[in-house]
């Protein structure tokens, strides 16, 4: 994201998720309007699978396989606006997750009734909502595109594994949900789900190496943005980079994120693919009041040094190219890596 107008164990094996995600689908410079196509333990926490395969020779057939345990996503003391990423996140949660015989657009209406938000908002779920039986959730991340005083953009990013048949597919993708402030508090107003759009027939060779390390932990939408062909290899290179020092836990790369720096007409890096943003570093995140802000701020200055014009976090850093590194409210939660090519 770019610079806003003044005013938890860990998730699962990497090549085990991204072995599932037959289509990730189901899965900034900054946020607004319009929306791209496409070890904190309140933060996260690590949807685990059960074994479910009988005796060996007791010739009975297999059970069906369990659906993750998930946990409801809490905000930390540390956030900006708690209430606004909170009404956010349980709508996601309410949409995208579901009982065995309680799926279906009809049944999601009457959960998000539940809520007191708009019922139409479920026409507007896309992935969120796939034709299933049943379905898990589990919000790995929620941070801003964009907060002003009456409006907000809050980018969920979530991992999903829906039953069909007797078979668990994994999945997930990241939302951009928009809201607004009345007196009487925040409401969401629309939903944008990420559409990453078709993977690649080739990829550049750094991107494929993203996708295959380990210390760069990426969730659904953005796996998907990098198979899509459509992230500059800038992104890919800075990521390999960085990941040779840190473990890094991205949010979002370029779908899933407004195609506008929030409250402005600006166009975002990000939907062009020609950003990434990171939530968590070595285990530490961002929003975190413990997080070092050492750590952080190596971390920017190691990310402008990788070639980025535009690094903005919660620290305001000196020195560098002018406007290099910048922070504001919106870049409280996470690290914002922005390139020109």
């Amino acid at each position: 994201m770019t610079r806003t107008p003044p005013p938890a164990a860990p998730p699962p094996g990497r090549r085990a998720v991204l072995a599932a995600l037959t289509g990730a689908a189901l899965g900034a410079a900054g946020c607004t309007g319009r929306t791209a196509p496409g070890a904190h333990p309140s933060r996260t926490t690590t949807p685990t699978h059960a074994s479910q395969e009988p005796p060996a020779g007791t010739g009975s057939p297999s059970p069906s396989p369990a659906l993750p345990r998930t946990t409801p996503w809490r905000p930390t003391s540390a956030e900006v606006q708690p209430a606004a990423k909170l009404r956010a996140v349980r709508l996601v949660e309410a949409i995208g997750a579901w009982a065995a015989g309680q799926g279906g657009a009809a049944a999601a209406r009457a959960r998000v009734a539940a809520l007191g938000l708009p019922t139409a908002l479920v026409g507007q779920a896309g992935p969120l909502l796939p034709t299933a039986d049943q379905a898990a959730l589990q919000v790995v991340d929620a941070q801003y595109g964009g907060i002003l005083s009456r409006s907000a953009s809050v980018l969920v990013v979530c991992r999903q594994w829906a039953r069909r048949a007797g078979t668990v597919s994994a999945g997930g993708t990241t939302v951009d949900v928009r809201l607004s402030r009345s007196a009487s508090g925040w409401t969401v107003d629309a939903l944008h789900p990420a559409q990453p759009g078709p993977a690649a027939r080739s990829l550049a060779p750094d991107v494929r190496s993203v996708l295959s390390d380990d210390r760069i932990v990426l969730p659904p939408a953005a796996v998907a943005d990098l198979r899509s062909g459509r992230v500059h290899t800038s992104v890919a290179r800075a990521m390999l980079g960085l990941a040779r020092t840190y473990r890094l836990e991205v949010s979002v790369v370029r779908s899933g994120h407004p195609l506008d720096v929030f409250g402005t007409s600006r166009p975002s890096d990000h939907p062009r693919g020609r950003a990434f943003d990171v939530w968590r570093i070595d285990g530490h995140a961002v929003v975190d009041p413990a997080t070092s802000r050492g750590l952080i701020e190596r971390f920017m200055r190691d990310a402008a040094a990788s070639g980025s014009y535009n690094v903005g976090g919660p620290v305001l850093l000196s020195g560098g190219s002018a406007g290099q590194f910048f922070s504001d409210a919106t870049h409280h939660d996470h690290v914002h890596i922005g390139f020109r090519t």
